[in-house]
């Protein structure tokens, strides 16, 4: 069902993908989008379980795309250094192939918001991240995506070096 990579050498083995996964802030979600176009969204994540969160709003291109098809892609680029005298990058990155489903129970609702929260506000305090949640609650929509298939890849002058 999917494709194998080409370049073998340059591929990552599981635990790095999700090591990229972890250590990622932000990737692109790319989705079915209207009249056939693809439409990729830059989105902030937390991975966790085999898992990615998303948050949303409620419409908009995106959700209209995922209720029409729930196969998405996501990609993290974890390093992409310029190496001008070589004209190339030495880069890194992950893509995710899956399903997406919008979180309609409140309690999942709130569980994986609240992972996003202390993702991205580690040190806050429990009682400031409930107040953010509550104050955004209401417009508040979160996404789960099963990861299904994952590969990762790296420059070849990074594989050569471990």
């Amino acid at each position: 069902m999917f494709r194998e990579m080409r370049r073998k050498r340059q591929q990552l083995d599981e635990a790095a993908c999700r090591a990229v996964l972890e250590r990622g802030t932000s990737g692109v979600l790319a989705v079915s989008g209207d009249d056939g176009y693809p439409y990729a969204v830059p989105l902030s994540y937390v991975y966790n379980g085999g898992k990615l969160f998303f948050h949303s709003a409620k419409s908009g291109h995106k959700i209209d795309a995922i209720i029409r098809s729930s196969k998405v892609s996501f990609c993290v680029i974890d390093q992409d250094q310029i190496v001008p005298e070589e004209y190339t990058t030495y880069f890194r990155s992950v893509i995710a192939f899956g399903t997406v489903r919008i979180l309609e129970d409140d309690n999942e609702k709130r569980e994986a918001v609240r992972m996003l929260a202390v993702k991205y506000a580690p040190d806050d305090t429990e009682e400031n991240r409930e107040r953010a949640i509550e104050r955004e609650w209401k417009p508040l929509c979160m996404l789960e995506m099963e990861i299904e298939h994952m590969t990762g890849k790296e420059a070849i002058e990074l594989a050569v070096k471990k």
